[in-house]
C-alpha cells in the first residue's frame, strides 16, 4: 500500500535535473515516445520544411496552455508537451526537427537543442537570458545557423522595431521585481532597437505569398508601438493558399486556421503584418 501510494505521488512530481530543467513525467513519456518513433523513422528524403509540417501537424488538437515557461524562482528550461503556447510550439517542433535531421533522438539530446534554441548564446544564464522578444528570437537564432530571415528577400519592407513593451510593464512580469533583471531586458531592448527589420504588411501578403513555403516560420507583427510580434507560427499550404499551423488562443488548441494567412490579419486591428524565417537546409 506504501508503495503504490509513494509511486502516485512521485508522478506527481517535475522532473528536475542538475542543469535545472523542468519536465513533468507525462510530458517526460510523451516525448521519448515521439522520440522512439521518429528512430525507426527515415527522414533522408524529407527536406527541413517537410519536416516541419510532419512534425507540427503531430501536435494537433494539443491543448493551449500560456505561460508555461514563467516559474518562480530562478530561470529553469521548461520542455511541455501538454500544453503549448505559440512560441512553445514553434520552438518544439523546430527543436524535433532538427534532431530528426541529426538523427539524434534522446530526451538528453532535446533538452541540449532546446536550451540552445531558447537562449542568447545558447544557454541558461537566467531569466534575462532567454528571448523573450520574437524578433531578437529570429536574430539570434539567425547568428546561430539555424534560420535564416528571409523577409527582406521576399519583398519585405522596412519594420520601426523599437520594442519596450516587458521594461515599461515589469508588473505584468514576475521576474522583473529584481532590478537586475529589469536593467538587462532594457539592455536588450536598446540593442534591438538598433537593428534593422523588414516586415510584409498584412495588405502585401496575398500577393507575396507565392514566396512563402510550407514549414516557413512566420511572426505576426504589431501596429503596438512598443512590442514586435504578437503571435507565431508555421506557414502551411491549403487549397493553394498559405494558412497558418499554429497553437491558437482563441480556439485554445494547435491547428491550422480557417482561413488563409492574409485573410487571418486582415480581421485583426493589432496585427500589422508578418517576418518571414526560413530553417537552414531546407
Amino acid at each position: 500500500m506504501y508503495k503504490i501510494i509513494g509511486l502516485g505521488l512521485f508522478l506527481l512530481i517535475p522532473f528536475l535535473s542538475k542543469a535545472q530543467t523542468v519536465c513533468s513525467l507525462e510530458s517526460r513519456q510523451k516525448l521519448e515516445e515521439m522520440l522512439a518513433q521518429f528512430s525507426e523513422t527515415d527522414f533522408s528524403k524529407n527536406s527541413t520544411n517537410e519536416l516541419v509540417i510532419l512534425i507540427g501537424k503531430k501536435f494537433l488538437n494539443t491543448p493551449y496552455v500560456e505561460k508555461t515557461l514563467e516559474l518562480p524562482g530562478a530561470e529553469k528550461l521548461v520542455i511541455n508537451l501538454n500544453g503549448l503556447d505559440c512560441t512553445t510550439y514553434l520552438e518544439t517542433v523546430v527543436t524535433l526537427v532538427r534532431l530528426a535531421k541529426k538523427g539524434e533522438f534522446t530526451f538528453e539530446a532535446f533538452e541540449k537543442e532546446l536550451a540552445h534554441l531558447r537562449y542568447r548564446n545558447g544557454m541558461n544564464q537566467g531569466y534575462s537570458s532567454r528571448l523573450h522578444y520574437f524578433s531578437d528570437w529570429i536574430y539570434q537564432n539567425q547568428q546561430k545557423g539555424i534560420l535564416t530571415d528571409i523577409t527582406q528577400q521576399i519583398g519585405g519592407s522596412p519594420y520601426p522595431n523599437v520594442p519596450s513593451f516587458m521594461s515599461e510593464n515589469p508588473k505584468f512580469y514576475a521576474q522583473l521585481a529584481d532590478p537586475f533583471n529589469l536593467e538587462k531586458i532594457k539592455a536588450t531592448e536598446s540593442v534591438i532597437q538598433e537593428r534593422n527589420y523588414f516586415y510584409i504588411p498584412k495588405s502585401e501578403i496575398s500577393k507575396l505569398e507565392n514566396n512563402i513555403q510550407s514549414g516557413d516560420l512566420i511572426a505576426i507583427t504589431t501596429s503596438m508601438d512598443n512590442l514586435d510580434i504578437v503571435h507565431t507560427g508555421f506557414a502551411i499550404e491549403k487549397n493553394g493558399k498559405i494558412h497558418l499551423l499554429h497553437a491558437s488562443s482563441k480556439n485554445m488548441e494547435v491547428e491550422i486556421s480557417e482561413k488563409p494567412l492574409s485573410e487571418y490579419l486582415a480581421g485583426n486591428k493589432s496585427q500589422s503584418g508578418i517576418m518571414v524565417a526560413r530553417l537552414t537546409g531546407s
